[in-house]
């Protein structure tokens, strides 16, 4: 088994209801994390409770993708 090349230091923090703030490795500043469209309306969040933000989900999909 080869050692560990890798490992990526991670903070979430709940900031209210669905909104998100993750501090990663490379970014200067916070990526706000939230829900939007039919994410929101699954989980009840009224529309204009919350800034429509791209949501956990959507990152991963786009990290898969890419």
């Amino acid at each position: 088994m080869s050692d560990v090349v890798y490992r990526s230091h991670v903070r979430v923090e709940r900031v209210k209801g669905p909104v998100r703030r993750a501090y990663l490795p490379g970014e200067a500043q916070p990526v706000v994390f939230g829900v939007h469209g039919a994410v929101a309306e699954h989980y009840k969040v009224a529309p204009a409770a919350f800034e429509p933000r791209a949501t956990t989900l959507d990152y991963v999909v786009a990290a898969a993708a890419g």
